[in-house]
């Protein structure tokens, strides 16, 4: 009896008092209220006052009892979006509080309970374990997760049993079986429910017959440009090139080349500092990227064009005179060219240009 109720348990605890991140004003206010909070008592240390006073300001706008403010507050931590003891947040949060578009605010929700979720945390309590991320490797790894298999990774309650960072095949069946010994689905129901509603909302995930997949093949978010693929985070990948998608959406209307200015079928996410020479923020940062036709990535990886401040395309003499003619009349919009990517521009003019 006792060995069953230990395996009922240990599992990803997980609730949310909002389910819908981006349209819900309440939950977008909430989270400003709690950065306010943090940015305005960071130097000092936690304590259980100024904690209710936080508490008391989400009340009065959100006219709910302190059980649901306390649960939205913890949601908050749990998702990833502040750190325990509210004490910090990641800097995307202030992205994510700041994004101009739904889309937008999805890759960067994408991005922060990738990163930084633990279904554990709570105000006063710190966990490293990372479920979200955890099951997305084991997605990465096994190809797709029936809801089986899924409530199966819930009942895991030490990760870093798993050196491969992921649960393999054989794996995910032994934690079948025991999760039938302990009636798991019908005692957890609406956890099992909570962490779908998570799933839904994220980049590249999609939920067929409550089966999860990823929504398009690698070939098609990396192309032709595998160098280095094994050393990449797949999932990041996906979210840095949908933010690169969404910012030209957001400046044409519809996702387009970033040079040609065409809407391809197919386009590529190109580093302007290279991955391989890149930190872990610098590989990620969608300012980082370019969003360029197959042609104009290949041509911008080798070196044989690159671009001015002012977006004027630079081009290589070792390219022909017909192919320099015809690339000479591309160029990058000014409103691409962000102080951050300009920096990288920079380097990539100097290093590896006609180098």
């Amino acid at each position: 009896m006792n060995k069953s109720k230990q395996i009922y348990e240990d599992y990803w605890k997980i609730t949310l008092e909002y389910t819908d991140f981006n349209n819900n004003t309440k939950f977008l206010k909430i989270l400003k209220t709690i950065v306010e909070f943090i940015d305005n008592n960071h130097k000092k240390e936690y304590s259980k006052e100024d904690y209710q006073q936080l508490q008391q300001k989400i009340q009065a706008f959100t006219k709910k009892n302190i059980t649901s403010v306390r649960k939205s507050i913890n949601q908050c931590i749990k998702l990833g979006f502040v750190f325990p003891f509210l004490k910090s947040y990641p800097l995307e949060t202030i992205d994510f509080l700041n994004a101009r578009t739904n889309r937008l605010r999805r890759s960067i929700l994408s991005k922060i309970i990738y990163l930084y979720s633990s279904f554990n945390r709570s105000v006063t309590k710190d966990s490293q374990q990372r479920e979200i991320n955890f099951l997305i490797k084991t997605l990465e790894n096994k190809g797709h997760l029936s809801k089986e298999d899924v409530i199966a990774l819930m009942t895991i309650k030490d990760l870093s049993k798993y050196k491969k960072e992921y649960a393999t095949s054989e794996e995910i069946e032994t934690l079948k079986k025991d999760i039938k010994k302990t009636k798991f689905v019908s005692r957890k129901y609406n956890q099992v429910n909570y962490l779908y509603n998570i799933l839904n909302k994220l980049d590249d995930l999609k939920i067929v017959q409550k089966n999860l997949y990823f929504k398009e093949d690698a070939d098609r978010i990396y192309g032709s440009y595998n160098k280095d693929s094994n050393k990449r985070d797949n999932y990041l990948q996906r979210i840095y090139k949908n933010q690169l998608e969404e910012e030209t959406f957001e400046k044409r209307g519809v996702v387009k080349c970033m040079v040609e200015d065409l809407p391809y079928p197919y386009l590529i996410a190109s580093h302007i500092l290279p991955f391989s020479v890149s930190n872990d923020k610098e590989a990620y940062d969608s300012k980082n990227g370019l969003l360029l036709s197959r042609n104009i990535d290949v041509l911008f990886d080798r070196g044989d064009i690159s671009f001015e401040d002012s977006g004027k395309i630079l081009v290589s003499n070792n390219l022909s005179k017909e192919l320099r003619k015809h690339l000479e009349k591309y160029f990058i919009l000014s409103s691409y060219l962000t102080k951050e990517r300009l920096k990288y521009l920079e380097f990539h003019r100097i290093n590896i240009f006609e180098k």
